[in-house]
C-alpha cells in the first residue's frame, strides 16, 4: 500500500481566509497523488480563489451554495458528506473552527462537517492574536476531544505583518496529516515500529566529528510509512537536515552510544526495528575537551577504538529486526554475511555508487535477502515505496 490516497474520496473544505491561495495548490497535490476531491467552499472563500479555479484543478462540480438546486448539496445535503473517505478544512478560520466545534450547519461546508462519519482534519489559518485567543483555544480543544484532528498551524509571518502562529500548513504537511489519518486502520495498527535515520557524529573535540554521507532520507520513509499503515511510529534519528515527519514520535541523538540507549529502549515494547541509520563503525578514543589546534606539524593520528553494533545488541523478544547494507562493492556477498552477525530477519542491501541510489537521493534500488539467503531484488523505486516494501515483507513473518 504505497499511497494511501489512492482512489480515495477526500472533501476539501475552504473558509474565507487569505491562505484560500494555497488552497488550489494541496487540492492539486491531493489529485496528483490520485485522490478525487469534492471542494466545498463558503461564501467568503469564493471572494479570495474563484471556484471556477478549483472545478480546473478536481475536474469536479465545487459546492458553494447549499440552496443550490443544481447542486449534489440541493439534491441531498449530506451526499458528500457520505462518500468522503476524509474531509479536510484548509483554511479554517477562526469563524470556520467556532461554527465546526458549535455543531453548527448553516452552510455547505459545516454541513459536511457535521454530517460525515469519515474522519475530519481542520488546518487553522488566522491572525495570531485571534490564534492565542481564549475562544479560539477552547474551540480547538473541544475538536481534538471529539477526534479531529487540528493540524496546526504553523507559526512565521502572517498576513497581518505580525510574527507569531496562525499560518497555515505548507500542503505537503498537510497531506502527511492526511495520511496518517486514512492509514489509522492499516495493517500495522496497533503494532509499535522503529526506525533509524541519519549518520552518527562521534566528536573528536567541541568543534569537530566523524560522519557519514547519510541523509536520513530512507529511516524518514520507513518512519512515514509506517505511520501511513496505521502503526505507532518512532524515529530514532541523527542529525539531518530533514523535518520532523507528521505524526511520528522523533528521538534526536547524536553518537553511536546515544543511538544504541535510545534504540534499546525504544524497542522494549516494540513489534519491528528498522535499522536505517548509518552508525559511525569508529569513534574517537579519547575526544578532546578543547579544540586540538593545528600547529606545525604535517601528519597527525587520531586513535579510534570501535563503536558498539547498535542492532546487533537488541533481543527484545519476538521484535523483527531489519537491516540496511550501504554496499560499494560485492554488495549481495556482504550483505549476506551481516544477516547472521547482526541477528537480522532480513537485510535491504544498496550499492550506494549506483546512479539515482543511495546517499542523499530520494529513490533506491535495493535486494531484500533473508536468513533463509532468498534474495527480493527490486527495481528503482522512491524510498517511501521500498519502504513499504520492507514492510510487506515484514508482515509475512506474521503471516506464517
Amino acid at each position: 500500500m504505497p499511497n494511501p490516497l489512492e482512489g480515495r474520496t477526500v472533501a476539501l473544505g475552504v473558509s474565507g481566509s487569505i491562505a484560500c491561495y494555497r488552497a488550489p495548490y494541496l487540492a492539486s497535490k491531493l489529485v496528483q497523488h490520485g485522490a478525487r476531491v469534492d471542494v466545498v467552499m463558503t461564501e467568503a472563500a469564493a471572494k479570495f480563489v474563484t471556484p471556477l479555479a478549483f472545478g480546473s484543478i478536481t475536474h469536479r462540480p465545487v459546492v458553494t451554495d447549499i440552496f443550490d438546486p443544481q447542486t449534489e448539496m440541493g439534491i441531498d445535503h449530506v451526499a458528500i458528506a457520505e462518500r468522503s473517505d476524509v474531509v479536510v478544512v484548509a483554511p479554517a478560520t477562526a469563524h470556520a473552527m467556532a461554527r465546526i466545534a458549535h455543531g453548527l450547519a448553516d452552510d455547505a461546508l459545516t454541513t459536511t462537517v457535521l454530517a460525515t462519519r469519515a474522519p475530519v482534519v481542520v488546518c487553522p489559518a488566522m491572525d495570531g492574536h485571534m490564534y492565542d485567543n481564549p475562544a479560539t483555544q477552547e474551540n480547538a480543544a473541544t475538536l481534538r476531544s471529539r477526534g479531529i484532528t487540528v493540524a496546526g498551524p504553523a507559526t512565521g509571518r502572517l498576513a497581518s505583518g505580525m510574527y507569531g502562529p496562525g499560518r497555515m500548513l505548507e500542503p505537503a504537511e498537510i497531506i502527511d496529516h492526511v495520511r496518517a489519518v486514512l492509514g489509522r486502520d492499516g495493517d500495522l495498527a496497533g503494532r509499535k515500529v522503529v526506525a533509524t535515520a541519519g549518520g552518527t557524529r562521534e566528536l573528536i573535540d567541541p568543534v569537530r566529528f566523524i560522519s557519514n554521507r547519510s541523509s536520513g532520507k530512507m529511516g524518514h520513509a520507513a518512519a512515514e510509512a509506517a505511520r501511513d499503515r496505521g502503526a505507532s511510529a518512532v524515529l530514532v534519528t541523527a542529525s539531518t537536515t530533514l523535518p520532523d515527519p507528521v505524526g511520528v514520535s522523533v528521538v534526536r541523538v547524536e553518537s553511536a552510544i546515544d543511538m544504541r540507549d535510545a534504540v534499546m529502549r525504544e524497542c522494549e515494547d516494540a513489534e519491528v526495528l528498522v535499522m536505517a541509520a548509518a552508525v559511525a563503525d569508529w569513534r574517537p578514543a579519547e575526544p578532546s575537551e578543547r579544540k586540538l589546534k593545528k600547529g606545525s606539524a604535517k601528519t597527525s593520528s587520531l586513535e579510534l577504538a570501535r563503536t558498539p553494533d547498535v542492532v546487533a545488541g537488541v533481543r527484545t523478544k519476538g521484535l523483527i529486526k531489519v537491516g540496511f547494507a550501504a554496499e560499494t562493492d560485492d554488495v549481495e556477498r556482504n550483505a549476506r554475511a551481516k544477516i547472521q552477525q547482526k541477528g537480522l530477519h532480513f537485510i535491504a542491501a544498496n550499492d550506494v555508487t549506483a546512479a539515482g541510489s543511495g546517499f542523499g537521493a530520494d529513490s533506491n534500488r535495493v535486494v531484500l535477502i533473508d536468513r533463509e539467503g532468498r534474495a527480493e531484488r527490486l527495481d528503482m523505486l522512491s524510498k517511501y515505496e521500498v519502504a513499504h516494501r520492507i514492510l510487506d515483507k515484514v508482515l509475512s513473518y506474521w503471516d506464517c
